[in-house]
């Protein structure tokens, strides 16, 4: 077989690069590479920076979990509980809308501010729902969001005033037995 070689660096035509041409690409390879890099953090980045939606859906469901686990001695849920429950269920619904709309991972989940108060589960869960209103009430500058979001609030609001008056239900619960 005879081998054919070219003035113009082709071997039985195929390109062949000595270590100066290697040294010159050298530069230009380490500049695409490093803004390959910045892209892909940068994009990365992107879930990052208003991860409010996906912090207050876990204070809801913190929350929620908070009014659904009682003592065992008190296993009834009065109506306030299970209008609780049910607001902190459609408020989640709204904000994994709005999330989902804003282009967050739905799959990440932060975890959820995690104080018991010493007064109690229903305590701990206002405190947790404020904490979600108070994520959730930030600026949207993606105008799909917001419906969802004004919705999700709203949600959250009348979850705070039902918890409020099933903490006024118990402590008057509480006085009579006494």
């Amino acid at each position: 077989m005879a081998v054919n070689a070219t003035a113009h660096g082709t071997l039985n035509g195929c390109v062949h690069h000595t270590k100066g041409d290697t040294m010159k690409r050298l530069p230009v390879i380490l500049v695409l590479g490093l803004a390959a890099a910045f892209a892909n953090s940068a994009s990365a980045d992107e879930f990052g920076r208003h991860p409010f939606y996906l912090h207050a859906i876990s204070n809801l469901r913190a929350a929620a979990w908070q009014v659904d686990h009682r003592r065992p001695d008190d296993p009834h849920m009065s109506r306030d509980e299970m209008i609780v429950r049910d607001e902190i269920n459609a408020a989640v619904g709204d904000l994994e809308r709005a999330a989902w709309l804003d282009g967050k991972p739905m799959q990440w989940n932060p975890p959820a501010d995690g104080f018991m108060r010493p007064e109690g589960r229903l305590h701990a869960a206002i405190d947790l729902l404020r904490k979600a209103h108070f994520d959730v009430a930030r600026e949207e500058d993606d105008p799909r969001s917001r419906g969802p979001q004004q919705r999700g609030m709203a949600h959250i609001d009348a979850a705070l005033d039902a918890a409020r008056h099933a903490v006024g239900d118990a402590r008057r619960d509480e006085w009579r037995r006494e």
